[in-house]
């Protein structure tokens, strides 16, 4: 079973891109959904992170609070490298077991969907990457379009603290293009096609 990595800046439409996958059959890890997932049950990952980021970091009512994670982290390199030091290790566990699942169901190839993909090291785990790309003057607007609660400055700093796009092309084995001057699901199925026969 092929592991195919699927990622792309904020505002690039790898969500829609890994849905399109998802609505053809393919088993497809959110990353993002997942770590959430695991930092409001993992216990031991919670002692951790309330140790580093204060008794804040969970509500009153035991639930993640992603306000004040994001307030602690944000445009601090450091805070950023721990957070990701004691989350994506258990990412990177839960996918192997859930990869086993998908393996012992006979699926021919699965993706895993991750912004930070290459940052925290998860491409290790995969055998071919896809990069969706769009340019970013496309992404930032797309981002103010969706996002109400951020401002330029805060897409200006995300768009800063990954990994660049000529970066991601560089090393990505396939590319989507999601530049709205091509249309995105032809470009799909020519690469489930391709997967499919491995």
């Amino acid at each position: 079973m092929r592991r195919i990595g699927i990622t792309g800046g904020i505002g690039s439409g790898k969500s829609i891109v890994a849905r399109l996958f998802a609505a053809l059959g393919v088993p497809v890890y959110d990353s993002d959904s997942r770590a959430k997932g695991i930092m409001a049950t993992d216990l031991g990952l919670r002692e951790q992170l309330l140790a580093a980021f204060g008794a804040e970091t969970y509500t009153p009512e035991g639930l993640l609070n992603r306000t004040h994670l994001a307030q602690r982290v944000f445009g601090d390199a450091a805070q950023v490298a721990l957070l990701n030091s004691l989350v994506h290790p258990r990412v990177g566990a839960d996918f192997e077991a859930w990869v086993a699942t998908q393996a012992a169901a006979g699926q021919p190839y699965i993706l895993k969907e991750a912004a930070l993909l290459y940052e925290s090291g998860a491409y290790r785990q995969l055998d071919r990457i896809i990069t969706v790309f769009a340019p970013p003057a496309v992404r930032h607007a797309r981002v103010l379009h969706r996002d109400a609660h951020r401002s330029a400055a805060d897409v200006e700093a995300i768009m800063r603290q990954q990994l660049s796009d000529e970066e991601k092309l560089a090393r990505a084995d396939y590319v989507v293009y999601n530049d709205d001057s091509q249309l995105v699901l032809p470009q799909v199925l020519a690469l489930d096609e391709t997967f499919r026969q491995g």
